[in-house]
């Protein structure tokens, strides 16, 4: 295989995930040598394609079980989407509604049978974009939360919490969607600030004159009032309590009640109660006996309750009611005011407290227990911490979660009633005399099925499938803030329930992919991006690294064109650098012939070294998922020292005689573009696979090399001093030739003074680098220098660069620069004085933070003392 002359993502991508699938690289095996580790991917919605928050989240997922594969574990990143019950209706009843059809003309097993369809359509797009993000994922355990196996789990534990009293059917205030005409959980509500109104409304007393003022934020429930209540203590009130007031239009007569849950500060101190139509009202009523009266329909219009209303949209009936009830002369005043209005997530709707027969789990047992598993030593360990804070508070205030939903795409709920008696069964089959019997037609909610996902993926209930005993529990869910509530609690307590452990070792936990201007993506805004679009553009490669890298954990990503454009230029920098050195490698030279025992020269001693701790630092950042980080290492190794330093230095053995130096600087090219491929993989699989396929290695793809491990041997830390000079030296002359304006093309003269005789013999020993980058005419390395008068000086580790350049420098701008260059030193000098004067910092501090503050006292004062020392010099002129 040939390398092209620029890098071409199209072309680089091309069949190469069909490769790796062909060769079975992402199955993970039975081989229980190896150390299982496992990812099971956050499902997809089957409503439509993935988004850039899809392509993040995934992206680290395959980052960190490619790290693990190459580390040699028995690596399972397992694949399955979510049949998401009210999104996924919606869109198919949108579809037939074109053709002018409604679910219920097909009838329920009609209807499941086009949204099957549509899974396996949009299921089909979601594969697609898997394999153009490279996702290394193990298809031959995909899961469908519809499928056979996830359903056996989800009808067993629904019958094990029945059977444990943890789920019970009951007749509650929930939030109703009446658009959807179902139910919905708390956390399926967005609440939004919306203009709305208190209407104060007279209650006139059934007996005497007077009224008591009540407000309401909604009307129109008014219709479905049985008490007023207000506080017993509440002087205004005492005397009243017992008595009754006329419910205005309805001419209904109402008790005033006594109860604690009245605020006597808030408004006028007294409250309407409508049992059907509020939750806190629902528990007012419970605690006297009230009547309950649903005045509403399921499609949120009026039923026949409500009188003359009936029929009527529930804000049609508001206003008819106002209009009516000022007309009276029962309106008091309205107040117009900003609140926080909930509206349903799927469909927009303005979500309706309804009373209602549903299906709920009992959370105060399961949320206790999972509180009481994270004081363990086992406890889940979240990434960054402080989102354990928000997981302990959700679930210290949590609800009974109502699980039912009033759908027909999901799983149905394994209860059936007595045509005749009412009684109810629950079970994991029917009842056997099943023509006497009704299943209830509701479904579960989608995360019901999606809270089993870690554990019914791998086999269970069958805990001795192997999959469940080898893979369970997993090590890591990667997943954004946003789903705590939804899905990582719901996991974490059925995770703890169903199989007596965690479901996951850790959850890390990413932000949101926000637009450049830091703005929320939305479809509103128009300011989403398609991944596909920018892999179609940049690559895949592109996008990963700029995914990977672009954020720290828990905070948020803004996308950028921009970055995602310079990481296009890194790609095609290694490309480039990589390029150069396999053909200065050679094509007969193979895996077996590089050595690293012989000869080297400094650039040699520290591009080996610098490569040890950059893999040192890489495999540590990347165990704490500091995938930023891991990229700053990466990119400053890469770009600053092998690709500007070290291939620019190799260029002098390759271009010279010495066939030994030759050999070993195409070893040391061949080793360091392995292990830097090696590194780069988990971030940009395709282009390192194409490079690594052109390198002397052996192995059959780069998805199942070995992480690239330090090998002490090949250290030396002297090499990195030494060439830390030698950079310096360099950029000390490209920078003073800059300001003089005078092109490293010319040749002039040059001198470096240096401090003592070691010096001196170590820069001899790198002579043909600094004539190679320094382009002088004339090389003078002594500790003794004859100094020209007009010349430039730069203070340099163990010595000063001394350029003459009689004719283009202007003295008075000299000492100019050599003051500013020595207030800068005297700045560093007492920085770190201050340090190591500070008794608290030199008594906590590690010893190695405290030797390094030394060293630099050192540097910093060897370079204060030739800066100054030149200044004396130029002054006395």
């Amino acid at each position: 295989m040939t390398m092209d002359t620029k890098y071409n993502p199209q072309q680089v991508e091309q069949g190469r995930y069909q490769e790796w699938l062909d060769k079975g690289l992402f199955k993970a095996t039975e081989d229980d040598h190896k150390k299982p580790f496992t990812i099971v991917i956050p499902p997809p919605n089957v409503t439509g394609k993935l988004h850039i928050g899809h392509a993040w989240d995934t992206t680290l997922q395959d980052i960190i079980t490619r790290i693990k594969r190459m580390q040699g574990y028995n690596t399972l990143y397992l694949p399955g989407m979510d049949h998401a019950g009210i999104a996924t209706q919606a869109k198919v009843e949108e579809k037939l509604r074109e053709d002018g059809i409604s679910r219920h003309d097909i009838g329920r097993t009609k209807f499941l049978e086009h949204t099957m369809d549509w899974k396996e359509e949009y299921a089909g797009f979601i594969r697609d974009q898997w394999a153009k993000l490279g996702l290394g994922l193990d298809y031959s355990r995909e899961r469908f939360t519809l499928d056979e196996g996830l359903s056996e789990a989800v009808k067993e534990v629904f019958v094990k919490m029945y059977d444990k009293g943890l789920i019970y059917r009951g007749e509650r205030i929930i939030n109703w969607d009446p658009a959807a005409r179902t139910a919905l959980s708390d956390i399926e509500v967005i609440h939004e600030e919306v203009e709305g109104a208190f209407y104060h409304i007279k209650y006139p007393y059934a007996e005497g004159e007077g009224f008591i003022e009540i407000a309401t934020t909604r009307p129109e429930t008014l219709l479905g009032d049985t008490a007023v209540v207000v506080h017993p203590e509440d002087e205004r009130y005492k005397d009243i309590i017992g008595k009754t007031v006329i419910l205005p239009i309805v001419e209904r007569e109402l008790p005033i009640l006594g109860d604690d849950y009245v605020e006597m500060d808030f408004g006028s101190g007294a409250m309407k109660v409508t049992p059907a139509h509020d939750p806190n009202d629902f528990e007012i009523g419970n605690r006297h006996n009230l009547e309950r009266i649903n005045v509403m329909n399921e499609d949120g219009t009026m039923n026949e309750l409500a009188g003359k209303y009936a029929g009527l949209d529930r804000f049609e009936c508001r206003k008819a009611l106002v209009q009516d009830l000022q007309d009276a002369g029962l309106m008091i005043k309205i107040e117009k005011h900003m609140h926080q209005v909930g509206h349903s997530e799927r469909s927009g709707a303005i979500v309706e407290p309804y009373l209602s027969k549903q299906w709920f789990v009992k959370m105060a047992p399961l949320a206790e227990q999972s509180l009481d598993f994270q004081k363990t030593d086992e406890k889940i360990e979240f990434v960054p911490p402080r989102f354990e804070g928000t997981f302990n508070r959700w679930m210290e205030n949590i609800h009974d979660w109502t699980i039912s939903r009033q759908l027909w795409w999901g799983h149905q709920i394994p209860a059936w009633y007595h045509n005749e008696t009412g009684e109810i069964y629950v079970g994991k089959e029917a009842p056997a005399d099943i023509e006497n019997w009704t299943q209830d037609e509701d479904v579960l909610d989608t995360w019901f099925s999606s809270a089993l996902w870690p554990f019914s993926t791998l086999g269970w209930p069958n805990v001795d499938a192997e999959d469940f005993k080898r893979f369970y529990p997993t090590n890591v869910l990667v997943t954004g803030y946003d789903i705590i509530f939804f899905w990582v609690a719901r996991m974490i307590f059925q995770g703890i329930e169903f199989t007596e452990t965690k479901p996951f070792n850790e959850v890390l936990i990413h932000g949101l992919v926000r637009a450049e201007d830091g703005r929320k993506m939305s479809k509103s805004l128009g300011n989403g991006v398609d991944p596909m679009d920018v892999i179609e553009q940049y690559g895949a490669d592109s996008l990963r690294y700029f995914l990977a890298t672009g954020s720290t954990p828990g905070q948020d990503l803004r996308y950028s064109t921009e970055k995602i454009e310079a990481t296009w230029n890194f790609i095609n920098k290694i490309w480039n650098a990589s390029r150069f050195s396999i053909m200065n490698i050679g094509e007969d030279f193979k895996a077996s012939d590089i050595k690293l025992d012989g000869k080297k020269s400094l650039a040699d001693e520290w591009i080996l070294t610098r490569l040890n701790e950059t893999i040192e630092e890489v495999t540590r950042l990347a165990d704490k998922y500091e995938f930023g980080e891991v990229g700053r290492v990466l990119y400053n190794f890469i770009w600053d020292e092998f690709c500007d330093w070290y291939i620019e230095m190799s260029k002098i053995p390759m271009n010279g005689e010495d066939e030994e130096a030759k050999q070993m600087t195409r070893s040391i090219l061949a080793y360091t573009l392995d292990s830097i491929m090696r590194m780069m993989h988990p971030f940009m699989p395709f282009v390192t696979e194409s490079i690594w396929q052109n390198l002397p290695v052996e192995g059959d793809s780069i998805v199942t090399a070995s992480w690239p491990e330090v090998r002490p041997e090949l250290s030396n830390i002297e090499s990195k001093k030494s060439m830390e000079q030698l950079m310096e030296i360099i950029r000390a002359v490209r920078n003073t030739r800059n300001e003089v304006n005078t092109p490293m093309s010319k040749q002039i003269p040059m001198m470096i003074k240096t401090n003592n005789q070691t010096t001196t013999e170590r820069l001899e020993a790198e002579r043909p680098f600094i004539m190679r980058f320094c382009n002088p005419s004339e090389l003078t390395i002594s500790t003794e220098v004859d100094m020209p008068e007009e010349v430039m000086t730069t203070a340099v580790t163990g010595g000063l660069v001394i350029l003459p350049l009689e004719g283009l420098i202007d003295m008075d701008k000299e000492i100019e620069r050599l003051e500013k260059e020595l207030k800068k030193w005297a700045s560093e000098l007492d920085r770190v004085n201050k340090k190591l004067s500070n008794e608290k910092f030199v008594s906590k501090a590690p010893e190695k933070i405290i030797n390094e503050e030394k060293e630099k006292l050192a540097l910093y004062t060897e370079k204060y003392e030739s800066v100054q020392a030149r200044l004396n010099q130029l002054n006395r002129k």
